[in-house]
C-alpha cells in the first residue's frame, strides 16, 4: 500500500536524490567519455563510441517529394510512404511482423523478407512501379557508417542474430534483395532511430538539435562541430556540423 502522506513519500525517495556535486561528477564523466569517443586514439576503448551518421543538416521546411521509409528495430517492421510538400507532411504506413525464425536465420532471409514487405506495400498502396522511389532506412542497431548510404553492422541486439550481416554493408544487402523482386527503390540514406526522431522534429522546428529515444533501448544523437570529430574523413565544406549518436555500455544507446 502506497503512503498517502507527502512527507512519507519524500522520505522514501530521499535516498534517490543526488547532490549537486554528484550531478557535476556525472556530467564530467559523460563529457570525458564523449570526448574519448570522438577521438581517433581513444575511440576503440571508449564506452561512448560516438558513431558518425554523415547527416549534415536538418530539414528547413522546403523539402518536396515522395519517399519510402523503412523502420527496423524490433519484432515489428514498418514501411512508410511519406509525401513532403514544404511544411506539409502526409504519411501512410503498414506494420509487418518479423518471425523469430527470420530474426535468428540468415541475413539473406531477413532482407528478402524486408523486400517482400516493400513489394506488398507498393501493391497495397497502388504505387507506380515504373517510377524509382528514394528510400530512407532507419536501422536501429549499432553500425559503423562509411557514408550517408553505407553502414556496416557492428553487432546485433534486441533478439536479432542473423548470420552473414555483421561487418557487412546493410544497404548493399537491402539492394540485393529488392533487386530479386525487381522493385524500383534506391536507398539514399541509412540512419539510427534517434536521427530519424531528430529529423522528424526538426522538420517542424528547425531549432531542434538533439534526438532521444526511450524505449526498448535508450538512444540519443546530437549535432557536433566537425572540428571536434577526429574520426571525420569527409570534406570540410559547409555545413560544419554533423549528427552523431553514441553507443554506451552493453550496446545501449545513452
Amino acid at each position: 500500500m502506497l503512503p498517502k502522506n507527502p512527507k512519507q513519500i519524500e522520505e522514501i525517495l530521499k535516498p534517490l536524490q543526488l547532490s549537486s556535486e554528484t550531478y557535476g561528477a556525472i556530467k564530467q564523466k559523460m563529457d570525458d567519455d564523449m570526448t574519448n569517443g570522438l577521438s581517433t586514439d581513444q575511440h576503440t576503448l571508449a564506452d561512448a563510441k560516438m558513431y558518425i551518421t554523415y547527416v549534415r543538416a536538418v530539414p528547413n521546411g522546403t523539402e518536396v517529394g515522395n519517399f519510402l521509409a523503412l523502420d527496423l528495430g524490433g519484432t515489428n517492421f514498418r514501411v512508410l510512404l511519406i509525401k513532403l510538400d514544404g511544411g506539409e507532411v502526409t504519411m501512410q504506413s503498414t506494420i509487418y511482423m518479423i518471425p523469430e525464425a527470420i530474426m535468428t536465420g540468415t541475413g539473406a532471409q531477413l532482407f528478402d523478407h524486408i523486400a517482400n514487405c516493400i513489394d506488398s506495400f507498393i501493391e497495397d498502396k497502388k504505387l507506380d512501379r515504373t517510377v524509382e522511389l528514394p528510400l530512407g532506412f532507419t536501422f536501429s542497431f549499432p553500425c559503423k557508417q562509411e557514408g550517408l548510404a553505407k553502414a556496416r553492422l557492428v553487432t546485433w541486439t534486441k533478439g536479432f542474430n542473423c548470420s552473414g550481416v555483421v561487418n557487412e554493408d546493410i544497404v548493399r544487402l537491402l539492394h540485393e534483395s529488392v533487386a530479386k523482386k525487381q522493385i524500383k527503390v534506391r536507398c539514399i540514406a541509412v540512419i539510427n532511430d534517434t536521427v530519424g526522431a531528430l529529423m522528424s522534429c526538426a522538420h517542424e522546428d528547425n531549432r531542434c538539435q538533439i534526438g532521444l529515444i526511450l524505449g526498448t533501448g535508450t538512444n540519443a544523437c546530437y549535432m557536433e562541430k566537425i572540428e571536434r570529430v577526429q574520426q571525420w574523413d569527409g570534406d570540410d565544406e559547409s555545413p560544419q556540423e554533423k549528427y552523431l549518436y553514441k553507443n554506451g555500455v552493453s550496446i545501449i544507446y545513452v
